[in-house]
């Protein structure tokens, strides 16, 4: 029985070892998943503010073009009719 008791010890270390080791190895590729994933998902979002931002600047480019054309012009006319109609009242 001594034979088998001392045999059991180094058995069940290795197997433990083992266990640890296969456990360590798991948590390493789904580390190594999320972390992928969460790059992916960065570089995407990284992507969509790309285009908001080229959304945003031909927005802005549109709007440079008819507001300094449209909305200047019936504006200023407003105001000098208001200041006529003010001095002659």
């Amino acid at each position: 029985m001594d034979g088998q008791d001392s045999q059991d010890p180094k058995q069940s270390t290795a197997d433990m070892t083992a266990f640890v080791q296969n456990l360590l190895q798991q948590m390493q590729n789904r580390f190594q998943t999320m972390s992928d994933s969460i790059v992916t998902k960065i570089d995407d979002m990284g992507n969509r503010i790309n285009e908001l931002e080229q959304s945003i600047n031909e927005l802005r480019e549109e709007i440079g073009v008819e507001g300094t054309s449209s909305p200047a012009a019936p504006s200023k006319p407003k105001e000098e009719e208001l200041i006529k109609e003010e001095g002659s009242a």
